[in-house]
């Protein structure tokens, strides 16, 4: 397990970036930002986090879309050092789960270091300005099924960034794998 992302910085501005999805399409921030705000995702294929909230994030999406809020998620796993998360695999694991959003290549790493992205999965909740106000978890469930308890802190957190501009000042940390760098 990967320490937890880091503390929401709010107000830090998101880099622009271009990069290509598994449906051979590319796309840039300012492309994939709703009229309300963007949620990025940084995950991949192999991490049991990931592959515990996949089969909810497309249903995230549809929610954050139905808000006026973009989705995209990034994979920026070494594949050479873990070929679950090559881009071949991205397409398969993208169609497994019937992700309605563009889930991007980060192959030189590039996207991940500028934005600070620790571990899969990070979430980075901007407003419609591309300013930081969300930086934490999916919600309380972690690894396992979501219960009646359970409550949606992702979700709610944009509706209220799509609503106000502003993120929830309490927030709790993401954890889950560690980013795989590759070797210098």
């Amino acid at each position: 397990m990967a320490p937890p992302s880091d503390p929401c910085d709010f107000g830090w501005q998101a880099p622009d970036f271009r990069l290509g999805a598994t449906d051979g399409s590319v796309h840039d921030l300012g492309g994939l930002m709703g009229p309300r705000g963007l949620l990025v995702a940084f995950i991949c294929n192999h991490c049991p986090y990931v592959i515990a909230i996949a089969p909810r994030l497309d249903a995230l999406a549809r929610a954050l879309d139905d808000m006026g809020v973009g989705m995209a998620a990034i994979c920026a796993n070494d594949a050479l050092s873990h070929p679950a998360d090559s881009f071949e695999n991205m397409g398969k694991f993208s169609a497994q789960h019937s992700f309605s959003f563009p889930y991007l290549h980060d192959a030189d790493q590039r996207v991940a270091l500028a934005w600070g992205a620790v571990c899969t999965p990070d979430f980075f909740g901007l407003n419609r300005n591309g300013a930081l106000q969300y930086r934490g978890r999916l919600d309380d469930a972690g690894r396992n099924p979501p219960g009646p308890d359970t409550r949606p802190e992702l979700l709610d957190a944009m509706a209220q960034i799509a609503e106000t501009g502003m993120g929830p000042r309490a927030q709790t940390p993401s954890i889950g794998c560690s980013i795989k760098w590759k070797t210098a």
